[in-house]
């Protein structure tokens, strides 16, 4: 049996662009990529904090240092400039890679820095 993982995170990402107008995807700066692990043209999921919205797009390299999270084509439309966003990665694995398996998670501040990485969720409290 395979499960679906997370395989990594950035955690509230703000948007930088919108750009209805170009082909579809999700540029992101490429430091940004390599910190949490994501290629290009690797399927990503976005959750927008402000608003609710979940969707599904791809993730493409955006200029090295920019820190540039841009929504492009159709994913414009789910989110503003200035939004708080969570993109994640995920993949199958077996039972036994689980075991030995810990997610790359990239938390960012207001202007899309690092500020620390992790590999596991602080449990939450009751």
């Amino acid at each position: 049996m395979q499960r679906i993982m997370l395989r990594g995170k950035l955690h509230q990402a703000r948007v930088t662009h919108a750009e209805l107008n170009y082909e579809g995807s999700c540029a992101i700066d490429q430091d940004l990529l390599d910190a949490v692990n994501i290629r290009e043209y690797e399927q990503i999921d976005i959750y927008n904090i402000e608003n609710g919205e979940r969707f599904h797009t791809y993730a493409i390299s955006g200029e090295r240092g920019s820190k540039m999270i841009s929504l492009n084509g159709a994913a414009a439309r789910k989110a503003a400039v200035g939004d708080r966003i969570i993109i994640c990665a995920y993949a199958p694995m077996s039972e036994q890679q689980i075991a030995s398996y810990d997610p790359n998670l990239v938390y960012l501040d207001a202007e899309n820095n690092i500020v620390r990485t992790s590999k596991n969720i602080p449990l939450q409290l009751a």
